[in-house]
C-alpha cells in the first residue's frame, strides 16, 4: 500500500471521521463503522485532506482535466481543498465548480458556484463516500445539463466495498451505469488490514471484536470491489 494511503487511514481515525461501533446508515443498514467527512473542520485538516485527494486523483486520473466538481454540500470544500492542493503539489491550475441545492435568481445567479461549465470541459467529481450511488443520480444530471462535458471519473475518500442498489458495489454500479470510472483514496479492506491489532497513538481501533463485526457485515452486504 502506498504510504499516503496509510497516512490517510491514520488521518481519518485521528480526525474522528472514521469511527467504529454501531451506526445506522441512511440506507437503514446497521454498520460497525461510519465515515463522515463533515468531521474535517479545521484549516489544517482541510489542507491535508486536499493533499490526499490530489494524490489519489493524480494517481488514478492524471492531471489532464479541467474542472473538479463538488456536489452540494460536502463536496464543495472537498473540491476547493483539492484544487488548491493540485496547484501546490503539481503546479497545475484546475478550476473548481459546485452546485447549489436551490437556484439563485439574483447576484451570482444560477445553480453553480465557482467556475461555470462549458462544452468540452473534462470533469472529475469529488465526493466523501458513496454507499448506494444515489448521490450520483442527483449529481450527474445537474452536471450534464450545464454543458456538453466529459466526466473523467469520480473520486471518493473511502470505498465501503458493499452492495449498492444491486449485488454489485456502488462504485462498480456507477461505472457500468454512467460509463466513467469511480475510485477511492482507500477501500475498507485496506483500512482493516492496516488497523487490525495495530496500535495507533496508544489505541487499537480494530481489535478482534470489531473485526468480527466487520466480517459479519460484509457477509451480508459485501460486494468485494477494490478501490
Amino acid at each position: 500500500m502506498e504510504r499516503y494511503k496509510e497516512e490517510f487511514i491514520e488521518f481519518m481515525v485521528e480526525s474522528q471521521v472514521l469511527k467504529f461501533g454501531e451506526f445506522t446508515l441512511k440506507s437503514g443498514r446497521k454498520s460497525p463503522f461510519f465515515m463522515n467527512a463533515g468531521g474535517y473542520v479545521t484549516g489544517t485538516q482541510l489542507r491535508k485532506l486536499g493533499e490526499y485527494y490530489a494524490k489519489a486523483v493524480h494517481d488514478n486520473y492524471g492531471l489532464d482535466f479541467d474542472v473538479l466538481f463538488g456536489p452540494a454540500y460536502k463536496g464543495i470544500p472537498l473540491a476547493v481543498a483539492t484544487a488548491m492542493a493540485i496547484s501546490e503539489l503539481y503546479g497545475k491550475d484546475i478550476r473548481y465548480c459546485a452546485n447549489r441545492k436551490e437556484i439563485k435568481d439574483h447576484g451570482d445567479k444560477g445553480i453553480l458556484l465557482g467556475s461555470g461549465l462549458k462544452d468540452g470541459d473534462r470533469v472529475v467529481i469529488i465526493e466523501d463516500v458513496t454507499t448506494s450511488g444515489k448521490s450520483i443520480e442527483e449529481t450527474y444530471p445537474v452536471v450534464m445539463a450545464q454543458a456538453d462535458v466529459e466526466i473523467r471519473g469520480l473520486m471518493v475518500s473511502l470505498n465501503r466495498m458493499e452492495k449498492g442498489q444491486t449485488e454489485k458495489s456502488a462504485l462498480l454500479e456507477i461505472k457500468e451505469k454512467y460509463g466513467f470510472d469511480a475510485r477511492a483514496i482507500v477501500n475498507m479492506q485496506e483500512v482493516v488490514e492496516y488497523l487490525y491489532q495495530r496500535p495507533y497513538k496508544g489505541q487499537i481501533y480494530i481489535d478482534g471484536t470489531v473485526k468480527e463485526a466487520i466480517d459479519a457485515y460484509y457477509k451480508q452486504y459485501g460486494a468485494g470491489m477494490g478501490a
